[in-house]
């Protein structure tokens, strides 16, 4: 689930959103930023443009691949260099798997929480 950006026209209609966290001892493997950052890797087959779609410097996004690649037991994503031969970025098969585990765990976490959440946003102001 992205993050939703600001703009001058934002909706007031209340909303949740569930993000959890995977730590590996002291670190994040995984969290929201990182499964949207898999997510545009996937759409784009680039890091440097999965970047760019998240306003992040190819320099972070690529220490974030490292960590997700490096705390996991087998890398969620295969790049290649660029130069002449065109490099890109893939999601993995078992990046696609983890990346969809995280989907599910936030639809899931909608779903159980739904009738706790329709009481709760009914308390905010203006709520629809």
């Amino acid at each position: 689930m992205a993050a939703a950006k600001k703009s001058a026209s934002v909706s007031k209609k209340p909303r949740l959103y569930p993000r959890f966290r995977m730590y590996r001892g002291d670190d994040l493997v995984l969290g929201p930023g990182k499964a949207e950052l898999l997510g545009h890797i996937a759409e784009t087959g680039s890091i440097s443009e999965a970047a760019r779609r998240m306003d992040m410097s190819y320099n972070r996004a690529w220490l974030h691949v490292k960590a997700m690649n490096e705390g996991f037991r087998e890398p969620l994503v295969s790049s290649s260099r660029g130069g002449s031969e065109k490099g890109g970025a893939t999601l993995t098969e078992t990046g696609q798997e983890v990346l969809s585990l995280y989907q599910k765990l936030e639809a899931e976490t909608l779903a159980a929480t739904r009738t706790t959440w329709d009481k709760l946003r009914k308390r905010l102001r203006n709520a629809l």
